[in-house]
């Protein structure tokens, strides 16, 4: 399963060094993962990242951005996904981030639900 996310301007997130703050790449990443992890549970099911790892691979520098998560491992409690993150200049992609993200299922809880 795998998911995409695209961003098409974050210059409201750009500090004065003029990239994107790791902590928003990190937020990105999550959700990525997060949403191809929700893709092999049941509907009833939502998930939570237990844990995560970012890798920042070179300033988040770019005019729009993709994000994706791909599951390596679906379980019944526990997905393991991982999420890259490219900054697009015109028609070049840049890799500047990658994540590994362990996410929980979590079924029978009162508003927590795909949809």
């Amino acid at each position: 399963a795998t998911t995409e996310i695209y961003t098409l301007s974050l210059h409201d997130a750009l500090p004065i060094y003029g990239f994107i703050h790791a902590g928003m790449m990190a937020t990105v990443l999550d959700s990525a993962c997060g949403y191809a992890g929700l893709s092999v549970m049941p509907l009833e099911a939502g998930v939570l990242s237990i844990e995560f790892k970012i890798n920042l691979l070179a300033p988040a520098k770019g005019q729009s951005f993709r994000c994706e998560g791909v599951v390596l491992k679906p379980g019944r409690t526990i997905v393991v996904t991982e999420g890259r993150a490219y900054a697009i200049d015109g028609d070049q992609e840049k890799l500047v981030a990658t994540m590994n993200c362990t996410l929980m299922a979590l079924e029978n809880r009162p508003g927590i639900a795909a949809v």
